[in-house]
């Protein structure tokens, strides 16, 4: 079976690791300070702030922001739950807004007439779904004229860029993930990137029991991430580039095989996809699923059921018919860097030989 994702975690990382044990400090140390140093500058920002997890990162950040109790946070439904979930623990509220169909993201137009409708909106949490980065120019508009925080959810968008600018140093503050399938990964880990340094200063005392050069002054968590995770994370990291151009070169071949098939995930010009997810569309989403697995390529739904459609969000009554339809239509294909020219084919002539059956059946 073609896995969906192949996480890989060699020499490099072993020696990272060694490292840590022979110094003997497993919590956060040395290698925790220097992975946020080098992450920080990879994302062309001030300062980055190690964290647990990707849902600690979000969390960490709003709290760090400032938001909290009677804010309004505008995100999509289109995303893993943990990014509306954060938003509930910083005691904000979520609000919901519709996607684009041929990107994923937040569909700006139909949230900028919600502003003009007079909905107050406090900061806008931007997923940058699949790996493609939001049209953030018109966020960066909308949030001049409307005086609201962007936060980039950047969990699945690691060396992503927009208009050549890296994605984390396009908002407020940027949140990270280094999840076992992610990108890069540390098997479990976050990272909260900001140039404000009051920002990185109240993220750093959160994750920390709220500690301060006087003491513990207020209530924080322990959010810190160990020297053992963060030392996987820096061998993660030089690999990254290399990961990404195989990611890159994945999707395009598996786009000129398939393209006219199904509907294949689009690059506007000035992005730069890395595709953590490659998604494809099709109203014969399951069946093409069953065929796919009876022929040794495993795939994913993402989203089955968008945030706004689960039991934990059933009070949030919003019509969101893109992000309902898309729900119905996508499918995750392999494309993760480890792909061989022979597996990659075997895909592609999967997916061919399902559409001549369909047709075959049709006639």
């Amino acid at each position: 079976m073609i896995p969906l994702a192949a996480p890989t975690l060699g020499d490099a990382e072993l020696d990272q690791i060694a490292t840590v044990f022979e110094r003997g400090q497993l919590t956060r140390g040395p290698e925790v300070n220097a992975f946020e140093t080098e992450f920080a500058t990879f994302c062309d920002t001030n300062h980055a702030i190690a964290t647990a997890n990707g849902t600690t990162a979000l969390h960490t950040a709003f709290h760090a922001l400032g938001l909290g109790e009677s804010d309004r946070i505008a995100t999509t439904p289109f995303s893993f739950i943990a990014s509306a979930n954060a938003i509930r623990w910083c005691g904000a509220t979520p609000t919901f807004v519709d996607i684009r169909a041929d990107t994923y993201n937040i569909d700006c137009e139909a949230f900028e007439q919600r502003l003009r409708d007079g909905e107050q909106i406090d900061a806008v949490l931007a997923v940058h779904a699949f790996g493609l980065p939001c049209e953030m120019d018109y966020l960066r508009e909308l949030s001049d004229e409307h005086d609201f925080l962007i936060i980039e959810d950047a969990a699945q968008a690691h060396s992503a860029q927009y208009n050549g600018e890296p994605v984390g140093s396009l908002g407020d503050a940027a949140c990270f993930s280094f999840f076992a399938s992610k990108n890069m990964t540390t098997g479990e880990g976050g990272m909260v990137v900001t140039d404000d340094s009051a920002v990185a200063e109240r993220a750093r005392s959160f994750i920390e029991h709220g500690k301060t050069e006087d003491g513990y002054d207020g209530l924080g968590h322990n959010f810190c991430m160990s020297d053992v995770t963060a030392a996987i994370g820096r061998a993660q990291l030089e690999k990254l580039p290399g990961y990404t151009d195989a990611r890159r070169q994945n999707a395009q071949q598996l786009t000129s095989q398939l393209e006219g098939i199904v509907e294949t995930p689009v690059e506007p010009a000035n992005r730069r996809h890395v595709y953590h997810i490659y998604t494809i569309q099709t109203e014969q989403r399951d069946s093409l699923r069953t065929h796919l697995t009876e022929h040794g390529v495993a795939t994913g739904v993402y989203y089955e059921t968008p945030i706004h459609r689960q039991p934990a969000y059933r009070d949030h009554d919003v019509q969101l018919p893109t992000a309902d339809r898309l729900s119905n239509r996508v499918l995750a294909l392999p494309v993760h860097p480890h792909l061989a020219a022979d597996e990659l084919d075997q895909i592609t002539t999967s997916v061919h030989e399902y559409v001549k059956s369909r047709r075959r059946d049709a006639v």
